[in-house]
């Protein structure tokens, strides 16, 4: 079972395109745990907070692999979880590092910000220069994955289009080596 993770900035389309391709392909999709910790805390997130979403995540993800028969389509993995804990809080957890270098993925589909920034209390950067920024920043990421990745932008239905595309062209490729 191949994992396709969706990746980007805040406000990108990540789940839309997750929950799209998994409909189109009959899959499950994995959920942003984030979304939900967050939202029962009534407190901001501490950097303590950030190793059990990450553990969360990765039991969300689990439950998910073992309803897949193909591919599993994630709105999101640890690296997000990196990303935000070295922004905000300087470091990460040495669970989450090593999580990022055991657990498997397939590809990483990444969301472009040229769509229009949604407001939601869980965001925290719309400024376009914080966009830009998070963008390089998760550019870096995948390029150092080693795995199979495309920036994902446009409409959606062209972003949809896109990602099936480059699924099928890597699977297609993947299958002659």
């Amino acid at each position: 079972m191949d994992k396709i993770v969706i990746i980007g900035p805040e406000s990108t389309g990540k789940s839309t395109l997750s929950q799209q391709l998994a409909a189109h392909y009959g899959e499950p999709w994995v959920p942003e745990y984030a979304r939900e910790y967050i939202e029962q805390l009534d407190r901001p997130y501490t950097y303590e907070d950030l190793e059990a979403i990450a553990r969360g995540q990765v039991i969300l993800e689990d439950e998910k692999a073992e309803k897949a028969e193909n591919k599993l389509f994630c709105d999101t993995d640890l690296r997000v979880i990196k990303v935000w804990s070295e922004h905000k809080f300087k470091e990460t957890h040495d669970w989450i590092k090593q999580q990022i270098q055991t657990r498997e993925y397939a590809m990483y589909l990444l969301a472009a910000i040229d769509i229009p920034w949604r407001e939601d209390p869980q965001r925290e950067h719309s400024d376009p220069a914080m966009r830009r920024y998070f963008m390089e920043v998760y550019k870096n990421e995948v390029r150092t994955s080693g795995l199979p990745w495309k920036i994902i932008s446009g409409g959606e239905e062209h972003r949809l289009k896109t990602a099936i595309e480059f699924i099928e062209k890597s699977f297609d490729q993947k299958k002659f080596l």
